[in-house]
């Protein structure tokens, strides 16, 4: 479990550094090339790197473990959604993560192939090239025909469920992860029942529902958090959810365990409202003073996570035991 905090962490940014190798600014250019004419464009050059990765990574890095990285509200095509992407590439050369989850708002205001090619391809081009998978929730921004769009995988479906890829050695040491992507614009009945249902029957050892809308936050959405809330989280405590996803808000925020259940918000891959977090006794940290991104890594009984902003500055990282009987908070 993680440990209780007599009071929120509000950790800051100072340092601008971009943590970029050379490789990476090489394919940033590229990225600049290919988008000319479109405008916003993504950043001329970036930094020499001041810390290497490999001194900020706090993941065990374990063979055999389950890896990913999940952003949210990141579809902009804008210089700090470019500057995400080569940050995250950076670390992927020492953190070999599988796919990413794409937590909502993945491509904003638009559904024209420029505007995916503008907002998704050329951002994550080297992800792409290199076949990292992307698996996206739908969320309020995006256009209704998303879940069209093959590189989401969401299969013509605006809610669905995958058991994340394995290896030899993860099968050998049952290490499993289900997602659930919940599609919050349209939650009803029959979508909850589904939930409830496919919940039910997922015999993985971790089960995580990735939502776009958070239902625990501090930040300027609290009232329809906590209508959705109504109906999403008697469902979660049901079936014994550990740990659920979001964006929306445009910062991280990780809580402290509401009802044996951690809440994460990313919502900062290409969208940032500084300033926009209010204290909360429920939050553990929060975080809005610069674009980040999230790396999770799983084991049989353990969930770690590190969120890292675009500079390649740690802002939180830890873990969660799984607990078949997780305790009230």
């Amino acid at each position: 479990m993680i440990p209780r905090m007599p009071s929120p962490v509000w950790p800051r940014h100072t340092d601008r550094r971009l943590l970029i190798r050379p490789g990476r600014l090489r394919l940033a250019l590229l990225a600049l090339v290919l988008s000319v004419g479109c405008e916003p464009a993504p950043p001329a050059s970036l930094p020499t790197p001041a810390t290497p990765p490999s001194e900020v990574l706090a993941l065990p890095n374990q063979a055999g473990s389950i890896k990913f990285a999940a952003i949210g509200d990141a579809g902009r095509g804008s210089a700090a959604q470019y500057e995400v992407s080569a940050q995250m590439a950076a670390f992927r050369d020492i953190f070999k993560f599988d796919f990413v989850v794409m937590l909502g708002d993945n491509v904003y205001d638009g559904g024209t192939p420029d505007d995916y090619r503008r907002k998704f391809e050329l951002p994550y081009k080297p992800f792409l090239d290199d076949k990292v998978r992307f698996y996206a929730t739908i969320g309020n921004h995006d256009d209704p025909n998303q879940p069209d769009y093959a590189p989401f995988n969401m299969n013509g479906q605006r809610y669905y469920t995958f058991l994340a890829d394995v290896s030899l050695l993860s099968r050998l040491t049952d290490t499993d992860v289900r997602f659930f992507m919940v599609d919050t614009e349209t939650l009803d009945n029959p979508q909850l029942a589904w939930l409830d249902r496919e919940l039910a029957r997922s015999r993985a050892r971790w089960n995580i529902p990735v939502f776009h809308r958070p239902i625990y936050t501090a930040g300027r959405y609290r009232a329809p958090a906590q209508i959705l809330r109504a109906s999403l989280e008697p469902v979660l405590l049901r079936r014994k959810v550990r740990v659920g996803l979001s964006g929306h808000e445009h910062f991280y925020q990780r809580t402290l365990p509401q009802h044996g259940i951690t809440y994460f918000i990313s919502g900062g891959a290409g969208s940032l409202r500084r300033g926009d977090l209010r204290r909360s006794r429920m939050t553990a940290v929060g975080f809005d003073a610069d674009f980040h991104f999230m790396l999770f890594e799983v084991t049989r009984d353990r969930l770690f996570y590190q969120a890292i902003t675009r500079t390649g500055q740690s802002v939180d990282a830890g873990m969660i035991e799984r607990d078949d009987h997780p305790p009230d908070s």
